[in-house]
């Protein structure tokens, strides 16, 4: 299963989930931009860095590290990325903290005396999913990452049950990624299959699909008006509008022949012929 891929669609969709983990979250955790940093000139990427907002009174980043696997090198990797990520940015930041995470705490490196000076410290912070307790206790993002670490029978149940609870509270995103987990843990299963055994209503995934493809198609949108105002230097108003209008596949056909553009002309003379 690929948690990494899993964890960062999790911080990236809600980063304030970070600091539900963390025993004293900063004044202004719920403006930090979460990021997934490559650390130039080596071969490090730091799963996810956590950046305070410009004007936030204690400039304090917070690096995460999410691990499902035993790597005696995690913390020589961890710390040395920390480090080069910190002497890169010498002025901004005015602390830091780390928070791993384990899926269990057998993933754990087993040579801790070396860094036990940094792991002793108030600046790094170890959590172990399979200690954090019931799911049913959690909060739902919590629960969210504790689905990652059930396997068969116990991962439908607890996957049916944060279902129930993202519905109650509309949470449209957080159905998505529980889909997503499952998926990806069940991968020789159908998705009719991956719905009946969900308990999911018929029309509910196509409604995440609708919304999914109305976000794909603004994004696309605002992408293919950038560059025809780049390519044209301006857009009359009235094509403007006819291009907000475009299907998310006329949108993605024109972002392709728009490369051809040179004139005004030839955005109106495509409008023209796709429009009728």
């Amino acid at each position: 299963m690929r948690r990494d891929t899993i964890f960062y669609k999790l911080f990236k969709q809600f980063p304030g989930l970070l600091f539900e983990l963390v025993d004293e979250p900063p004044l202004e955790a719920d403006n930090y931009q979460f990021e997934s940093v490559e650390v130039k000139e080596t071969a490090f990427r730091i799963d996810g860095v956590f950046l305070p907002p410009a004007n936030a009174a204690s400039q304090v980043v917070f690096f995460a590290e999410v691990q499902f696997q035993k790597d005696e090198d995690l913390y020589f990797r961890f710390f040395s990325e920390v480090s080069l990520f910190l002497h890169r940015h010498p002025i901004r930041y005015h602390d830091w903290m780390g928070v791993i995470i384990f899926g269990s705490r057998n993933l754990e490196p087993s040579n801790l005396r070396i860094h036990r000076s940094l792991l002793a410290g108030d600046q790094v912070q170890r959590i172990y999913l399979d200690e954090l307790g019931d799911v049913q206790q959690q909060p739902l993002g919590l629960g969210l990452m504790l689905l990652t670490i059930k396997e068969g029978t116990e991962a439908i149940e607890t996957a049916r049950f944060l279902l129930e609870q993202a519905q109650e509270q509309s949470e449209i995103a957080i159905i998505d990624l529980i889909a997503t987990i499952i998926v990806y843990k069940f991968s020789n299963l159908s998705r009719e299959e991956i719905i009946n055994m969900l308990g999911l209503d018929v029309e509910e995934p196509r409604a995440l699909r609708e919304a999914k493809e109305e976000g794909r198609k603004q994004e696309g949108t605002s992408l293919v008006i950038r560059l025809l105002n780049r390519r044209l230097g301006g857009i009359p108003e009235q094509y403007l509008s006819q291009v907000q209008q475009l299907s998310l596949s006329q949108i993605e056909a024109l972002g392709e022949e728009l490369l051809d553009f040179s004139t005004v002309a030839d955005l109106e003379t495509w409008l023209q012929s796709n429009l009728g």
